[in-house]
């Protein structure tokens, strides 16, 4: 999932995880800032944005080390469109596991591309990991 991308947003502008809020009220603030997410649910959506951004150093971090790939190939032509939460499955402030499902849609080459992942969160030292999705 990945974009051109071009640095950080701006304070004002929409995060483009879809929460109709700031980016830096929103995903911003783990991306750019030292807070970590609290659900599973923010995890995804900061992961999403990370992918619209094209910071690999983020998606890196927030991935378990169990399945964490060394390193994540991006297409620069690939534009993200949005993002879609389906459902989610504990994951909260209090949880130990979660799941998110989710609806991705980029547009590559002029041609529309939607993805569907049902995604697997752990949490661990008190910091939510993304573990694995099924399509």
């Amino acid at each position: 999932m990945a974009k051109k991308s071009s640095g950080n947003k701006g304070t004002a502008e929409a995060c483009p995880c879809g929460s109709g809020h700031a980016y830096a009220a929103c995903c911003g603030r783990y991306l750019d800032g030292d807070e970590l997410p609290a659900t599973a649910e923010q995890l995804m959506r900061s992961r999403y944005t990370a992918y619209a951004l094209a910071r690999e150093d983020y998606l890196l971090a927030t991935w378990h080390a169990s399945t964490r790939p060394p390193s994540l190939g991006f297409e620069p032509a690939q534009q993200w469109l949005g993002l879609k939460i389906v459902r989610t499955e504990a994951g909260g402030a209090d949880d130990a596991e979660g799941r998110v499902a989710f609806v991705a849609r980029s547009k590559l080459g002029g041609r529309a591309q939607r993805l569907e992942e049902d995604s697997r969160f752990v949490k661990e030292g008190g910091r939510w990991y993304y573990v694995d999705g099924r399509y």
